[in-house]
């Protein structure tokens, strides 16, 4: 049962009506929940019978809640968009309105080009991820700690550790501000290890405990003229390295922590608030549904896809033999879950990379929506295994996650064969685009040695939806799957790719995509118990992970093409390598990079360029102007992108493509 309290309502985007939904208003609040710990549909909760329980025998938590909806219901499309939240925060208006990121949603700018406010959604956030700390307007998500009668639960937990900047001595024990740390046990240093090594496979060097501390600095003006002050305090959710952390290295600590928080009850959360949102019922405690909707999407992106595919296959779209969200977008979630519904998990953290948080229990068989069978272990098991229940599914990854996030294990099997995904889901890959593709990008170089990707996707997103949104409707079946194969010759390894990328002029290349090793973290890890941390490496079994195809250019083949890709000024890449000082060689996070063709034959002769120049291919900057028209007319065509969406791809186009790209002629 639930009790929804408003806490605020005012007009948004000041008023202005969007097309026929007309005026829309916001409404904030809080969502008070009750479970009983006992029931079936809370059973794959880890902890749940340790969950402290009311006078009643319930379960109580609390979430944070946020709704933009027509003022005039009836207006409405009555489709609920829900939007996942990263992290906390707010991501939809951003990526489907290219609009400005804010977790304070309220002026017309917010609204950027109006585009989920024009087709009629209510669109709903929750608080959802239950070790986040207040700051910065973030959704909260508050779930009991688990005791064992009262008794305090400890047990084995793992953080790492990478400094992006020198003199860095103190983390949290969770590795952001942002993020609530699994507490010590204790602050004995010599029950914990900490050591650190070059790169996720280098032999690991041992910290001896007499060389750093539980602990946090502390710094404050001084009395008497003696200047600024700093205090070493104890903490148990602090780490102090006085030598400093390295940057680029990774620091790896095992200790023992305490408290474990129920963050699985964030599924039962997002469960119960969607399905009473759909029932037009009023809540536990009389007060009347503050929406009307029928219909429910889910979209999330990256740490969120993620948890959409966990909530799947947990068995969480199902409220008593009723379906949930009828239909899920999970973006950029490569082949991963969530390392959520663990003891002592790290929701916040970014799962397995070539070299950030290799071992990591989030990348773990099923990776497949198909039920297929894992031929290491002989057990089967799917994402859609609940037909009744299982909505239909638009999976959407770029380049980056073939490179980083194993994606290619979403379509095949733990030998590497095809696996084709089942009749309700389709699988898209953003060929040659990067993780994080906001619609606004500075091209920069971070961490990086060369500048991000910059292609442009945020058009595809609206293309999905509306996708989507025909196929619950009235079942107009979405544009077919497009994704690389090994029967196309379009999924590859690494020694096929690198002999067909381009020898670009002082371009440095990755070893090959993040591994996937098998991995023991112990005999009850389905129960969300990690006993062996580090996990250990089960030797000579790993899941073959593979990339995407590249044509002469070094673009992607297979895929959904952006205009960008179709018509590039560049190399488009979902990998990027950290440069000198920063884990040097390593592939970055979930970035890619542009590697610019020469911009004339003179440039291209004298740095000895494979490609051809961008004057040869197009020109003039009208010629490139027309390319980049006559690929989103095709997209048009195919469903994958919308009408309204060529006009503004063609005026990014101008300049060439000023600011994403530096032409000079």
């Amino acid at each position: 049962m639930l009790t929804i309290t408003i806490t605020d309502k005012v007009p948004f985007a000041d008023g202005t009506p969007f097309a026929d939904a007309g005026a829309y208003e916001r409404i904030t609040g809080r969502v008070d929940f009750r479970v009983d710990p006992k029931a079936p549909e809370q059973a794959a909760v880890t902890d749940i019978a340790f969950a402290p329980t009311g006078a009643d025998g319930l379960v109580a938590f609390w979430a944070d809640f946020s709704i933009l909806r027509p003022v005039d219901p009836e207006k409405g499309s009555g489709k609920l968009f829900f939007d996942y939240g990263n992290r906390g925060n707010k991501r939809a208006l951003q990526f489907f309105n290219d609009a400005p990121p804010s977790n304070d949603p309220h002026t017309l700018k917010d609204a950027g080009n109006g585009f989920l406010m024009r087709r009629g959604y209510t669109v709903a956030w929750l608080g959802w991820q239950g070790d986040l700390l207040p700051g910065d307007g973030r959704m909260l998500l508050d779930v009991p700690v688990a005791t064992d009668g009262g008794k305090t639960l400890t047990g084995i937990a793992r953080a790492e550790y990478i400094a992006v900047a020198p003199d860095t001595k103190v983390f949290p024990l969770s590795t952001l501000v942002s993020t609530r740390s699994n507490a010590a046990a204790s602050l004995d240093t010599s029950k914990a290890r900490l050591t650190r090594r070059r790169y996720a496979a280098s032999a690991r060097q041992e910290i001896g405990p007499d060389r750093w501390f539980f602990a946090r600095l502390d710094r404050g003006g001084g009395v008497d003229n003696q200047g600024m002050e700093n205090a070493v305090i104890p903490s148990d959710s602090h780490i102090y390295l006085p030598e400093g952390f390295e940057p680029g290295w990774i620091y790896e600590l095992v200790y023992e922590a305490k408290d474990p928080r129920l963050l699985g009850l964030a599924h039962v959360a997002v469960r119960d608030f969607v399905s009473y949102l759909k029932s037009g019922e009023a809540d536990a405690a009389g007060n009347p549904n503050p929406v009307k909707v029928g219909t429910a999407y889910a979209w999330g992106r990256s740490q969120t896809g993620r948890c959409i595919r966990d909530f799947l296959h947990l068995g969480f779209n199902d409220k008593g033999g009723a379906r949930v969200f009828d239909g899920v977008m999970p973006h950029v979630a490569g082949a991963g879950k969530m390392w959520m519904n663990h003891r002592f998990a790290n929701v916040v953290l970014l799962p397995g990379q070539e070299h950030e948080n290799h071992f990591t229990p989030a990348d773990r068989f099923p990776f497949n929506y198909a039920v297929s069978t894992d031929h290491f272990t002989g057990v089967s098991d799917g994402i859609c295994k609940r037909p009744d229940t299982d909505p239909k599914v638009m999976h959407t990854d770029t380049s980056s996650e073939y490179w980083h996030r194993r994606a290619s294990l979403v379509v095949t099997d733990s030998q590497g064969n095809d696996l084709p995904p089942p009749e309700n889901v389709r699988v898209y890959l953003w060929a040659s685009s990067q993780h994080f593709a906001a619609p606004a990008v500075t091209p920069a170089k971070g961490l990086a040695v060369e500048v991000i990707n910059v292609v442009a996707t945020s058009a595809f997103f609206r293309a999905v939806l509306e996708a989507l949104d025909a196929w619950v409707s009235d079942g107009t079946p979405p544009p077919a799957s497009r994704y690389p194969t090994r029967a196309a010759g379009t999924l590859v390894d690494v020694e096929e790719w690198r002999a067909a990328f381009p020898a670009i002029p002082g371009a440095m290349t990755p070893r090959g995509p993040s591994t996937l090793e098998r991995l023991d973290f112990g005999p009850d890890i389905d129960r969300g118990i990690i006993a062996n941390e580090p996990p250990v490496i089960i030797e000579g079994e790993a899941y073959p992970v593979r990339i995407p195809s590249v044509d002469e250019d070094g673009n992607e083949v297979p895929g959904v093409r952006a205009p960008m890709v179709v018509a590039p000024l560049a190399t488009y890449t979902g990998w990027s390598v950290r440069h000198r000082g920063a884990g040097y060689g390593a592939m970055l996070g979930i970035t890619g990079s542009t590697f610019q063709f020469p911009e004339d034959e003179d440039v291209r002769t004298q740095t000895r360029d494979p490609r051809p120049s961008i004057l040869s291919r197009y020109g003039s900057p009208d010629g490139y102007v027309a390319a980049i028209r006559a690929a989103a007319e095709v997209l048009v065509a195919e469903r994958l992108m919308l009408e309204e969406d060529v006009e503004r791809t063609v005026a990014a186009a101008s300049d060439w493509n000023s600011p994403r790209h530096d032409i000079r002629m």
